[in-house]
């Protein structure tokens, strides 16, 4: 299309029909496409594989230019808790107890899980103790499948008996577990008398357990 202005000859531009452009021309004007940018609320997700939040940030009416803000987070990253050491000598053999290491998974997912301690054993000859150490879903009250370690096993028969012995181990597990809301997890420890002599003094120590969400 071509116009006159003054005597002289101009041209009227015309957007490119290409499939790459945006914009489309009217007759009654020129359409321009609109843009709306909404983030992910925490705990959702557009797909399995997703792990992150997604915030956006608009900007203010009427602001020029229009900035947006786009960031992207774990929610949350990790969490961990300390306990005191439990006493399993208090206890009938094979009593779980509570270490008071416990954790408080914020939201549905999927959560690595992994505890530490060590186990403390005094007894006199002949004795045959375990401590055992395991999760436990607080929210469903039932232990987390497959969490049950052996964190320590002593045997002692040495000949003729009555020598005073104690003994200490360290171990951890590692699971991972998925929840669809809001958990609590604690690590729990078990004492296990096998045979001759029991334990006099039996505890799990110094538990540590923490998370990590891998995945919503």
């Amino acid at each position: 299309m071509a116009g006159s202005c003054c005597g002289s000859v101009r041209a009227v531009p015309r957007l490119d029909p290409g499939p790459c452009n945006a914009l489309t021309q009217t007759a009654s004007g020129l359409l321009v496409p609109a843009t709306a940018l909404t983030g992910i609320a925490p705990g959702t997700a557009v797909g399995s594989a997703r792990s992150v939040d997604v915030d956006v940030q608009s900007p203010a009416a009427g602001s020029c230019p229009e900035t947006w803000t786009v960031g992207a987070r774990l929610t949350p990253g990790t969490g961990e808790a300390f306990g005191a050491d439990a006493n399993l000598q208090a206890v009938a053999s094979g009593t779980w107890v509570a270490t008071g290491a416990q954790v408080v998974l914020p939201e549905a997912g999927t959560y690595d899980l992994s505890a530490d301690c060590f186990s403390h054993i005094n007894a006199t000859t002949p004795w045959a103790v375990a401590i055992n150490a395991r999760l436990f879903n607080v929210a469903s009250g039932t232990p987390v499948p497959g969490t049950t370690r052996r964190i320590q096993f002593g045997n002692i028969n040495d000949p003729g008996g009555g020598t005073v012995m104690a003994l200490q181990n360290a171990g951890s597990l590692n699971t991972s577990l998925t929840v669809t809301g809001p958990t609590t997890i604690r690590l729990e420890g078990q004492r296990q008398h096998v045979g001759f002599n029991d334990s006099t003094q039996a505890s799990l120590a110094g538990p540590r357990l923490g998370f990590t969400k891998v995945a919503d």
